[in-house]
């Protein structure tokens, strides 16, 4: 007499099947942790904390982030101008094979300048008529050539030493690339005296018609920074980084700087000089200079590397000394003044909090304390808090929610630059192509 198969049988079966499939135990059996990443082993000690300490300095940026754009969301109440006669003023614009885009930026100028005032160009180093441009456009011309001693902040050095025989009351820097809105000028040159400050006005940069989702997002970063931040710290009385262009200060100011250095970012530079001098910079929301970025992926990326290097040598060389000295003076601005300092390019910010907190959850997950993972999902929601706000805000204008949605393209994208500051730093001052070249 035959028998049904036993229930014996349906096991033998099943698990000599090869298409069986894996149990949960076996899987976990497999991913357990060696024996010194176990729960309690020293390693798995050491790793939490190195954690916890990396987490906890960039903690710091994300929420001085997250207070400018919050602070960034009030109202906006712009600075009181005192009555009175402008200040005479000189428009110093230094300009290195400028030609294409000067004659726009000298008739942006011209219809704000009164009786007095002056507009020098610096034509330096140039190979091609900038000189002859800025001439034919009524500007007066000095021209600097030094095959060693190249940058911005040579040819700055040279315009001032060319209007001290005749010095104005206020000196306002624009680069030759940039249009001036307009009452910029009396704006920044009448705050700078009233307040005996250096005054920044908002300087945003444009994309070109017919430009793609990143580079929409690197106008959103660009906006966050130059706009959103200084004017968070405004809204409490606090200083802002000089931008570059667009910077007024009195000519005593201007005269007793240190101009003449060959620094990738010469205008930070400047303004954490000035701040340590005990003259911050002001920034003034509300007169408008504005650019564009190179169509060229050449142009693109020689401006992204010089900004961004020269931003975190910056931060690793003066962030410490500067917060120091602002403790020492018991000085709440300066300190603001540094704590503004320290936040990193958006992208890098982005991915230094995904980085530590993915090796938080690879250390929970093979039994390590949570309190790194729990410390860097704090850090996460923060900055991802504050960059949707600052987007609702300030940047739907200029990146639609389906661009947004590719930052991590944007971010990913950006690697290599922060690989080469690791291993190849730019430290000279390089120019950044232009569309017309």
């Amino acid at each position: 007499m035959t028998s049904g198969p036993s229930a014996s049988d349906g096991r033998r079966d099943h698990a000599e099947s090869p298409f069986r499939v894996a149990s949960f135990t076996s899987i976990a059996s497999h991913l357990s942790p060696p024996f010194y990443f176990q729960e309690g082993s020293l390693l798995t000690f050491a790793l939490s904390i190195v954690l916890l300490v990396l987490l906890c300095i960039v903690l710091v940026p994300v929420l001085v982030l997250l207070a400018q754009v919050l602070l960034a969301m009030l109202p906006l109440r712009a600075a009181a101008l005192a009555p009175g006669p402008r200040p005479r003023l000189a428009v110093l614009i230094p300009a290195h094979n400028e030609e294409a885009g000067l004659l726009a930026t000298i008739a942006s100028l011209r219809p704000q300048l009164c009786a007095g005032d002056r507009m020098l160009v610096v034509a330096d180093n140039c190979h091609d008529r900038t000189a002859a441009v800025a001439r034919s456009a009524g500007a007066e011309v000095v021209e600097r050539t030094h095959a060693q001693l190249r940058g911005k902040g040579y040819a700055l050095d040279f315009g001032v030493q060319a209007l001290a025989a005749a010095p104005p009351e206020v000196v306002v820097i624009v680069d030759a690339d940039c249009i001036v809105g307009d009452g910029a000028l009396a704006r920044v040159a009448g705050l700078a005296v009233q307040h005996h400050r250096p005054v920044q006005a908002l300087y945003l940069m444009h994309t070109p018609a017919g430009s793609g989702p990143l580079k929409k997002i690197a106008q959103f970063a660009w906006i966050v920074k130059n706009k959103v931040r200084p004017l968070g710290w405004f809204r409490l009385g606090w200083p802002c980084q000089l931008m570059g262009s667009g910077m007024a200060f009195e000519w005593e100011t201007m005269y007793a700087a240190r101009l003449a250095t060959g620094h990738i970012v010469e205008d930070m530079k400047l303004g954490m000089d000035l701040a340590l001098a005990g003259s911050p910079p002001m920034f003034c929301p509300d007169a408008l200079v504005h650019s564009y970025f190179p169509t060229s992926s050449e142009g693109v990326q020689s401006q992204r590397t010089r900004w961004e290097h020269g931003h975190l040598s910056m931060i690793a060389s003066t962030v410490p000394p500067t917060l120091l000295a602002a403790v020492r003076r018991a000085s709440p601005s300066l300190f603001a003044f540094g704590l503004d300092l320290c936040v990193p390019p958006l992208a890098l910010l982005v991915l230094l909090v995904c980085s530590l907190t993915g090796l938080s959850l690879l250390l929970a997950w093979f039994g390590g304390p949570v309190a790194p993972l729990a410390l860097g999902i704090l850090a996460g929601a923060a900055l991802g808090a504050a960059i949707l706000m600052a987007w609702w805000r300030h940047g739907r204008a200029v990146l639609s929610g389906k661009g947004l949605a590719l930052a991590a393209v944007y971010v990913v994208a950006k690697i290599p630059l922060y690989v080469r500051f690791l291993f190849q730093r730019q430290v000279a001052w390089v120019r950044s192509k232009r569309d017309s070249e």
